[in-house]
């Protein structure tokens, strides 16, 4: 629970409606049938390695949509929606899928590597995910995400500090976060329940793998109570990462553990060994983690790298900047995946993990986390579900109402300086799907399913179809179109800069950029 302290110390704080937040959305690029795009990433939305906006996640068929910084969450929205509707202006014929979980797949090598150019940190990016795939098999990669970055505004420090009986200093920052860490992984089951959308997926997803998933019809698989299967065994995991225990009780115990796993040999993985018989490279190195970006967490301090600047070398030399919250679904039933709704409640959630106190975490806690993620994940709206909250077991609604009770504190305080209730709303949004499981997203999906009579296949297309309608009804101001279109020129002109700017062989550049994980933290943080 919030201390009545915290509250008084954040009551009329006009900075509670200014919170900061930004938005990363995968989605894939598949054909009017639904299967996957082997087409390049169009031209005309610029070049995937800088473009500022529009990116390539795994699969060159991957697009990533990526906000500015808003202090609104309807300004990102808004950002969200416009990136949407000028990549719609490009795709012709295709499609972007709406659920998280992929459509039909075929052949494995058929899932084509993202490609980002000739220059040696294009071709780096690209080998980072031919060793995604050597490690965990391409089809694993084209699940889909929101990635949610939330971050406090800078004159809203002290009052936190003094909200927590802290007095500020040079480190009140990164405790601070960490402790929002921390007591958000103890919690974070809640937003599979509330956000989760993907209890069934496609048999072609599952081929060859085994589950214990039942079938719904001919070429679907789910399970009756499963929330987000795109969180569990099946979904976007490493079993090679599942021992691993990073520390998250400072910056100094994340960031020794995060490096044992970038630099410690990892024996399944130097099996595939560094390069292939024709001397090409097959992954960026043999460690249990290529890069940072490979640890699959669900939610991850973040800071902004400079120029050849490693992400963890950025944490330990200027601390975290901001949160990356990595857990939530494509919700099938918003065009963008998200909605004002959803970003609100994101932002109470999140602060009130920030303002209570946050016990330091153990290994014997992270099976625990684990164990409550996997029992929502597979049965989240079985009202008789029980979990772990560490003092013993409780009725999944039973906790999930302690949270909510605490975000609504938040909320009244954010609402009492905004004057408008919509951050009260948004958490009365959430208490509706924990009376009525039927509510939640994944419910609403099933449900669609048996109305319809249609597999999930279908289900997802029709929504993709819908969704492309909605963002082609309308058109981009015409000042929109061009800035948008100018920055897609641009990007296409830096990376030919880059390009024609090498001057060392690739292999010595991937020798010079593999070397600052053998000595300290520094290498490209563009990699990833």
């Amino acid at each position: 629970m919030i201390s009545a302290d915290a509250i008084r110390s954040l009551r009329g704080r006009e900075e509670l409606t200014h919170l900061r937040r930004g938005i990363e959305k995968e989605s894939l690029r598949v054909t009017p049938g639904g299967t996957l795009a082997q087409t390049p990433h169009p031209p005309a939305l610029g070049s995937a390695l800088t473009h500022s906006h529009i990116t390539t996640d795994f699969s060159e068929a991957q697009p990533e949509l990526i906000t500015g910084v808003h202090d609104s969450a309807a300004a990102c929205i808004a950002e969200l929606d416009d990136i949407h509707r000028f990549v719609y202006g490009y795709l012709r014929d295709e499609l972007l899928w709406a659920a998280s979980m992929p459509c039909a797949l075929t052949a494995d090598d058929q899932i084509p590597l993202g490609r980002y150019g000739k220059s040696h940190i294009g071709r780096m990016k690209t080998i980072y995910r031919r060793g995604l795939a050597y490690r965990y098999g391409r089809v694993m990669q084209t699940i889909s995400g929101i990635h949610y970055n939330f971050s406090v505004p800078d004159t809203l420090w002290p009052a936190v500090a003094r909200a927590r009986r802290e007095t500020l200093d040079d480190d009140t920052v990164n405790r601070v976060y960490f402790d929002l860490i921390r007591n958000f992984r103890r919690e974070s089951w809640l937003l599979i329940y509330l956000f989760g959308a993907s209890p069934a997926v496609c048999a072609s997803f599952v081929r060859d793998r085994p589950h214990a998933l039942e079938r719904f019809d001919v070429t679907t698989f789910y399970l009756p109570n499963a929330t987000s299967l795109r969180m569990g065994p099946l979904g976007y995991q490493s079993s090679a990462q599942s021992s691993l225990h990073v520390s998250y009780n400072s910056l100094a115990d994340y960031s020794e553990t995060m490096w044992r796993a970038l630099t410690m040999p990892h024996p399944p993985f130097e099996a595939i060994g560094l390069r292939d018989e024709d001397g090409g490279y097959r992954q960026l190195g043999t460690a249990l983690l290529q890069i940072e970006n490979e640890f699959y967490s669900p939610i991850r301090p973040k800071r902004r790298t400079r120029s050849g600047e490693q992400p963890l070398a950025a944490l330990n030399d200027r601390g975290v900047e901001y949160v990356e919250v990595r857990c939530l679904d494509l919700d099938p039933f918003l065009p963008a995946g998200i909605d004002e709704v959803v970003s609100r409640f994101l932002d109470v959630f999140l602060l009130a993990c920030l303002l209570r106190e946050s016990p330091p975490d153990n290994p014997e806690e992270s099976l625990r986390i684990q164990a409550n993620q996997r029992a929502v994940v597979d049965r989240g709206r079985d009202p008789n579900l029980l979990l772990d909250d560490g003092g013993g077991t409780v009725g999944c609604g039973a906790w999930a109402t302690r949270i909510l009770d605490d975000c609504a504190a938040v909320a009244k305080l954010i609402d009492e300086v905004s004057g408008d209730g919509q951050a009260g709303d948004a958490v009365d949004a959430q208490r509706q799907k924990v009376v009525r499981p039927d509510c939640t997203p994944s419910a609403r999906v099933l449900e669609s399913m048996r109305q319809a009579k249609v597999s999930y296949f279908r289900f997802a297309l029709n929504q993709s179809t819908s969704h492309k309608a909605h963002y082609c009804e309308g058109s981009l101001s015409e000042g929109r179109q061009a800035f948008f279109d100018q920055l897609s020129r641009k990007s296409m002109a830096e990376q030919a800069r880059r390009e024609a700017g090498e001057r060392e062989t690739f292999d010595e550049y991937f020798a010079r950029a593999r070397r600052g994980y053998e000595r300290d933290p520094v290498p490209d943080a563009r990699l990833a």
